[in-house]
């Protein structure tokens, strides 16, 4: 059975405030700190913590973020995300100040009992993951669209001319 591809709502904010709108002595060192923390966690073989999130025993490592592809074809530009077991519903698209942001949430399974009179465990970890990605130059941002099929979501540009 062909499983349909489902569309995704893509989430446009207007343009961000001027910096003298939100001036904030301590963001570009807050930011920073986070990427080094980001950069970090992410040499750990399962993942790691990031001031934010940090892993749950019971959900797993949580800083998992999904594989991307970035495809240039003649007329437009694709991002692709692996989000293999999730639905459209617990996907998050959004761009705002040319930047893609991809987030997603999965949640625990546990199922444990009888059954054809054995014990059986059966359990599925789950967490959240955000991804962002500045906008490939030459791409529409603002005539963006998404689609999910088969655990795979595909956000496309069209080009300008």
């Amino acid at each position: 059975m062909v499983e349909k591809a489902k569309d995704v709502p893509v989430t446009k904010q207007e343009a961000a405030p001027t910096p003298a709108e939100r001036w904030d002595p301590f963001a570009s060192l807050r930011d920073e700190m986070q990427r080094l923390f980001d950069d970090f966690a992410g040499r750990w073989p399962m993942g790691g913590f990031t001031g934010r999130d940090w892993p749950s025993p019971m959900l797993g490592w949580t800083t998992a973020d999904p594989a991307i592809d970035i495809v240039d074809l003649d007329k437009e530009i694709q991002v692709r995300a692996e989000l293999p077991g999730m639905e459209e519903k617990d996907i998050d698209v959004e761009i705002a100040d040319d930047m893609l942001t991809i987030r997603g949430e999965k949640k625990e399974e546990r199922q444990e009992g009888e059954k054809e009179g054995r014990y059986y465990l059966s359990e599925r970890r789950y967490g959240s993951f955000e991804r962002s990605l500045q906008i490939p130059a030459g791409a529409k941002a603002d005539k963006a669209s998404a689609r999910f099929s088969k655990g795979v979501l595909t956000v496309s540009f069209p080009k300008t001319a």
